[in-house]
């Protein structure tokens, strides 16, 4: 710590003390006192004071702000004034803290209170304050650490600016894994529960998916592709409210067997074998495609429609269906009121599987039929005619989304799932 004093130091000598801040501020961020390092650089206490927290306006003397710390080695800043008038702080408390704040933090560390203890004087939560003093403070190679409001502050004001790069945008890595899975029609849940497994060590390959849903839609970041949005299940550009629910389906002649006589087996999951179905409607209601979700597993079978999908051509495609399941995984089948299954009487005489209906408009007595019809529209998107895909293509699809992990299986595959049911 050997440092020469200027020996040119009288009253008439004005030069600028540069080589003396510059070693004042190392000094003290090595841990010494303001007393002896200003007693090495040969300066009065009171200018090291200054130098460290500034001066406010006092009669003519000017106010100026604190040296800047800008690391090794020091370059100290020019001190400009500020205005004459000098706003005052908020009186009521702020979301952010502020520099009164942070100098009440300061002296009350240097008096040995405890985070509590400073938290209930600033009316914030304890981890507010220990958050604050763990990321602003300046710890010594020896392990030492003290905390400086001024310094924090200014580390705090060049924090705040937005917008910053997100998570993503930051991790190469991350963003390639996020973007090849979207491609794969993996929905941003999907691809969170799979980074956690894929590198459960390695906290910068976790988020949650509402950052990729932001990565995607906030404007601006450009963290993830544009067209990535239509891989998404709605295929939007930009997010929307849900929509309304389906208007109310006319009755059917025949009775019908409503959803609350269902045997409590159904609605538990508890037993394999219980389905539900749906249209998937193409363009103009030309065209359709006949889905079945089985409850318990969330197993999907897509019913090829070639010849349209009016009551005798649904029955028939169902019916022919349902003999190619084993018994004991066809139980029930429930469905919405539409016109399609005008015929249920005579399918559950042909298959000895009776058929339940959903109340008019209430499409959530069919959630996993819904959730499922979600999914297939990224394959069949709305307004396209549906006619030209074949049963090998349905089926192809179908296998696809039966090999997708459920986050309500326990991030199983739906296939996963109906193999050990099978086996057992």
């Amino acid at each position: 710590m050997d440092f020469e004093i200027r020996a040119e130091r009288g009253n008439h000598t004005r030069k600028p003390l540069a080589r003396e801040r510059e070693e004042y501020l190392r000094l003290v961020d090595l841990g010494i006192g303001n007393t002896e390092a200003c007693r090495i650089v040969g300066i009065n206490p009171r200018t090291g004071t200054r130098w460290r927290y500034g001066r406010q306006a006092s009669g003519k003397k000017k106010a100026y702000a604190p040296i800047s710390d800008t690391g090794l080695p020091w370059e100290p800043r020019e001190v400009v004034p500020p205005p004459a008038e000098v706003e005052p702080e908020p009186a009521g408390p702020s979301r952010y803290l502020g520099e009164f704040d942070r100098i009440h933090i300061a002296d009350r560390l240097r008096e040995k209170a405890s985070i509590r203890t400073i938290a209930a004087e600033l009316g914030r939560s304890p981890s507010t304050i220990s958050r604050e003093v763990r990321r602003n403070r300046t710890v010594l190679p020896d392990g030492r650490w003290y905390y400086r409001p001024h310094a924090a502050q200014r580390r705090a004001d060049k924090r705040k600016p937005r917008p910053k790069t997100g998570k993503i945008g930051q991790n190469l890595e991350l963003r390639d894994f996020i973007q090849d899975h979207l491609a794969l029609r993996w929905s941003p849940e999907q691809i969170c529960h799979a980074l956690r497994r894929r590198f459960p060590d390695r906290s910068e390959m976790h988020v949650v998916h509402e950052t990729i849903y932001q990565a995607l839609y906030v404007q601006g970041r450009g963290e993830l592709k544009r067209e990535l949005t239509r891989a998404l299940r709605t295929g939007r550009a930009m997010r929307r409210p849900h929509r309304q629910a389906t208007s109310r389906r006319q009755r059917f002649p025949h009775p019908m067997v409503m959803i609350s006589d269902r045997p409590a087996e159904v609605t538990d999951r508890a037993v394999p074998g219980h389905w539900e179905g749906d249209l998937i409607v193409g363009t103009n209601s030309r065209s359709a495609i006949a889905t079945l979700v089985e409850r318990s597993t969330r197993y999907l079978v897509l019913v090829h429609l070639p010849h349209g999908h009016s009551a005798a051509a649904v029955h028939t495609a169902l019916t022919q269906t349902a003999q190619t399941l084993p018994r004991q995984l066809m139980r029930s089948l429930t469905w919405d009121q539409g016109a399609e299954m005008a015929y249920h009487h005579h399918f559950t005489v042909a298959t000895d599987i009776p058929v339940y209906f959903c109340n008019p408009a209430s499409p959530w007595q069919r959630g996993s039929n819904e959730n499922t019809n979600g999914l297939l529209r990224q394959y069949f998107p709305k307004g396209t005619d549906l006619s030209r895909h074949t049963r090998e293509n349905l089926d192809a699809v179908a296998a696809e989304l039966n090999s997708r992990p459920r986050k309500t299986l326990g991030w199983e595959t739906p296939a996963e799932r109906l193999s050990k049911l099978l086996a057992a």
